[in-house]
């Protein structure tokens, strides 16, 4: 019985799904490179950071739609984005607002992505999914609770290590994924 989709397919939606996770990756390690800019530029740099990351796990989530999870995923997209068009709106309203306000992101993406790993718990390594979510609630509750005492370098490093940790969750997933399809197929 046929699905439609070749295994040609797949794969090429995997080694998108990988190249996702290596550019998430490398957009982590430029938000904790960073993170003593001035605070304007902190700001607007994270937000247009935040939004091509939103932007992208948009197009990850529309190609991967029919994998389940698509709501989930869906919210991350649009929480990426929100958060990241509000930092572009109001860039002066200080360092302390854009701290709060990551804090609250990274609490929330932390839930969606706990609630999206156990949707895939029947998935190989939806483990890293939940990782990845448990490691940005606490980066999350790291900012909310130690503000306004952590400053602006707390921002670049915390959403650095998020993005990285997002991005290789995705590459796991993804080799774990292709791994399977080579398994399944016959020799």
């Amino acid at each position: 019985m046929s699905t439609g989709v070749s295994t040609n397919d797949v794969k090429s939606r995997l080694n998108g799904s990988i190249v996702v996770g290596v550019l998430l990756i490398l957009l982590g390690i430029a938000a904790i490179a960073f993170p003593f800019f001035s605070t304007l530029a902190a700001e607007s740099w994270i937000a247009w950071i935040i939004l091509f990351s939103g932007v992208s796990k948009l197009v990850y989530t529309f190609q991967t739609r029919q994998e389940g999870g698509f709501v989930w995923q869906l919210l991350l997209s649009l929480l990426y984005i929100g958060t990241a068009v509000l930092l572009l709106v109001y860039p002066l309203q200080g360092i302390l607002t854009l701290t709060l306000a990551l804090g609250a992101f990274l609490l929330t993406e932390g839930v969606f992505e706990i609630v999206y790993a156990f949707q895939r718990r029947s998935q190989p390594n939806w483990i890293w999914s939940l990782a990845n979510g448990i490691t940005t609630l606490v980066l999350g509750g790291l900012i909310w609770f130690e503000w306004p005492f952590n400053g602006p370098f707390a921002i670049g490093l915390l959403v650095g290590i998020s993005i990285i940790f997002t991005g290789v969750s995705r590459i796991f997933l993804a080799i774990a994924a292709r791994s399977s399809l080579n398994a399944s197929q016959p020799g």
